[in-house]
């Protein structure tokens, strides 16, 4: 299905394709660009979106995590990446 995150005055998406592939567009800054993290938003099984914090999660079918978007927002997930692993489940808040 398609995330939206909301930001300010705009918006992103993301969309999950049947591929596993995520495609996300709108505002860069929220989301919008994806394109820095091409190579690991694949073998994806879910993507969900902060409904007013401009960032994605995406889980992959090997139980890693991706995020994007706005940093203090959950974009950036530097500070637990080596715990995101063997996730089965993934939620955002609104």
């Amino acid at each position: 299905g398609i995330q939206v995150s909301r930001w300010s005055f705009g918006a992103a998406f993301a969309a999950l394709r049947r591929d596993g592939k995520v495609v996300s567009w709108g505002l860069p800054h929220a989301g919008g660009d994806s394109s820095g993290l091409k190579a690991q938003l694949t073998n994806v099984k879910e993507v969900q979106a902060t409904k007013f914090g401009g960032s994605f999660v995406a889980l992959r079918l090997d139980g890693s995590v991706v995020t994007w978007g706005i940093p203090r927002s959950g974009g950036d997930s530097a500070d637990v990446q080596d715990q995101l692993h063997d996730i089965t489940e993934i939620q955002s808040t609104e």
